[in-house]
């Protein structure tokens, strides 16, 4: 089953394609890269043309690490959360998001920039307020345990990035 919520308080605008570097800067967590660099890339960049920036793939070397994620952010149209455990322990992961959230606020307008794909059963009492509080407000999907909900959730994906 898929879980699909959206909540916009500031209408979406048309941007212009080439306005942004990527489509989506990719924010995970170093142990979720298998699923990343296999399923993630294969399915949205090869099979669907979208471009995605991972920092690990993308980033200059020799620039400190917060330019590069701060500019892989600026450069994405949105940036994309892998939410698992994992990312949550992650001081790495948790720079990338509060990143992404002070690009929301401050660049962009309240423009929501931050899609969040929970790729495992986390409970409402294990995420940080700051987490919970976008999870409410803001786009997330669940990622499926069923080959039917696989359709519909890289649909959605893709229709969300595009």
């Amino acid at each position: 089953m898929v879980k699909i919520r959206s909540r916009s308080k500031v209408p979406q605008i048309d941007e212009d394609e080439n306005e942004y570097m990527y489509d989506a800067f990719v924010s995970y967590a170093d142990e979720d890269r298998l699923f990343v660099h296999t399923q993630f890339l294969q399915t949205l960049e090869k099979e669907n043309g979208i471009r995605l920036c991972l920092h690990k793939r993308n980033c200059l070397p020799g620039n400190d690490i917060a330019t590069n994620i701060t500019s892989a952010i600026h450069n994405s149209r949105k940036t994309v959360v892998i939410m698992t455990y994992h990312y949550l322990k992650s001081y790495c992961c948790m720079f990338e998001f509060n990143m992404a959230r002070m690009e929301c606020i401050y660049e962009r307008n309240n423009e929501n920039v931050l899609f969040l794909v929970v790729f495992e059963q986390i409970s409402a009492r294990d995420l940080p307020l700051h987490i919970l509080e976008v999870v409410q407000s803001q786009s997330y999907i669940e990622f499926p345990n069923d080959e039917q909900g696989d359709v519909v959730f890289w649909e959605q994906l893709v229709k969300a990035l595009k």
